[in-house]
């Protein structure tokens, strides 16, 4: 889902996330569109040093982690969508089970974790998958590691009547937590986005799996779309309130390049809301759902009765997981074979290619980058200021022992600016943004990466391949490996 919440300028949190955290640096810095492209420095993304790594050290950091599965096959692409996703030529479900079961495998030997906490089956339209692909990957990990019954397990669902018919099937595979991408009430809004569903039967989906998994069903909801107004949104979030489970995920629609939304807009064929009606929109909407007694625990996530991701939690809380699939994102240390230092790991992204390469080696790794101290220490600070809970003591100490939060921040003229502004929180339980603060979120992280970078100098970058060989660079490395291995 393409998305982002709101902040100063309309720069975007959740994109931030995806630049830094999953391993598209290169995107802000080579991309002067790009909203924080004038923001922050090269140097404030560091991926690989030549020395200061963080190494393997609590067994909870190395050999605990989270899994997550990506299915690539949508049957057309909305509208606002640039995600990896692929229309299926074939039916290859067979095929995709093997190399999906090969991988898993392969990771979780590489990476020696001996027990994975939860599981996300993400996509893509992963509820296009047979159940007993969701069955044989979860039996995989059983075989491998310690997966306990009580483990989150969510899969992705379109919410068609193809998708609902499957629920069933999918409970009894072993998944325990559904998560429905309604995105809108609105029949006439669905068609803009390119959605194959209506209203009705997202609700009958969300119904149905309810029914299946109480208490552990999540719905997305999309705002500032095409020529809606706030007091809309406000009828509509109502209403999706009074159906809805107790887990809500809030995105704002975000115009991306190459997209046929985006060309529209640009063409002046349908027209999107202002940056300050989309800001009072969040801003409503937070409202609305503490009114229903949900409380928002993240930027874009709500809940009541403590239904949490749990999957979700372990990104934001600098975790170690797992990615299986073409154009899946791992983070982990390899101990496995040898390695020492936790590391940023992508997959091949188109499907046929990622498919040759699990066949011939048990994987498809395609970038594998060190993480830096500095580097993992960024992805602690961008993530978990996501979190209204933010950062604590303890949980920064886990990763910067000799170095904490009030050295760090608290002599920093800009950070100190931002304390005296009361967007952003310094005190004995650690740092975090207020709730004015955390719409601003993306705003106040640039001086917060600098000041962070200024605490840790550094050297050298390198990168490694594939095979642990110092890169060329990414764009010369994808050439090769595609020439090798396309069909």
């Amino acid at each position: 889902m393409a998305s982002r919440v709101i902040g100063c300028d309309q720069t975007s949190i959740a994109q931030l996330y995806e630049d830094l955290i999953l391993g598209r640096a290169e995107r802000i810095l080579n991309d002067p569109a790009h909203p924080l492209h004038n923001n922050i420095s090269r140097r404030c993304f560091s991926e690989v040093q030549s020395g200061d790594v963080i190494v393997a050290g609590s067994p909870h950091l190395s050999h605990d982690a989270s899994l997550y599965v990506h299915w690539p096959y949508c049957l057309r692409r909305c509208s606002y969508c640039n995600f990896n996703k692929y229309i299926p030529r074939s039916d290859n479900n067979s095929t995709m089970t093997e190399c999906l079961q090969r991988e898993t495998e392969t990771l979780l030997r590489l990476s020696d974790v001996s027990c994975i906490t939860s599981v996300f089956f993400g996509g893509g339209t992963p509820s296009l998958a047979h159940p007993s692909t969701v069955a044989a990957v979860l039996e995989t990990v059983s075989r491998q590691a310690h997966l306990s019954d009580k483990a989150e397990v969510t899969l992705e669902v379109n919410p068609t009547p193809v998708g609902m018919s499957k629920l069933e099937d999918y409970r009894r595979a072993g998944v325990n937590r559904f998560s429905i991408g309604v995105q809108s009430l609105q029949d006439e809004d669905l068609k803009i986005l390119g959605r194959d569903h209506n209203s009705q039967q997202a609700l009958q989906t969300v119904a149905e799996a309810r029914r299946l998994c109480p208490g552990r069903v999540s719905v997305d909801v999309m705002f500032g779309r095409p020529d809606q107004s706030l007091e809309s949104w406000e009828s509509e979030l109502s209403e999706l309130l009074t159906v809805c489970d107790d887990h809500v995920s809030l995105y704002q629609l975000t115009l991306e390049r190459g997209t046929r939304l985006f060309k529209q807009v640009q063409q002046g064929e349908v027209t999107v809301p202002a940056d300050d009606v989309t800001a009072a929109m969040y801003q409503s909407a937070r409202r609305i759902l503490h009114e229903h007694g949900f409380l928002q625990y993240e930027v874009s996530n709500f809940a009541r009765h403590n239904a949490v991701s749990r999957h979700n939690m372990s990104y934001w809380k600098g975790r170690q997981y797992l990615g299986v699939g073409p154009g899946a994102h791992g983070r982990f240390v390899p101990l496995g074979e040898g390695g020492v230092a936790r590391e940023a790991r992508t997959q091949t992204l188109e499907p046929d290619i990622w498919i040759k390469e699990v066949q011939q080696r048990g994987h498809g790794t395609r970038r594998r980058i060190q993480l830096s101290h500095l580097g993992l220490l960024e992805e602690v600070l961008v993530m978990g200021l996501r979190m209204t809970e933010g950062i604590t003591h303890q949980h920064w100490q886990l990763f910067a022992s000799q170095l904490g939060l009030h050295k760090v921040f608290g002599s920093s003229t800009d950070v100190q600016e931002l304390l005296r502004s009361g967007h952003l929180i310094l005190d004995d339980r650690g740092l975090r943004c207020s709730w004015d603060g955390l719409a601003l979120l993306d705003s106040m992280l640039p001086a917060l990466l600098l000041e962070l970078e200024r605490q840790i100098p550094q050297r050298q970058q390198r990168d490694h391949g594939a095979d642990g060989d110092r890169e060329k660079s990414s764009d010369a490395r994808m050439t090769e490996l595609s020439r090798s291995s396309h069909l």
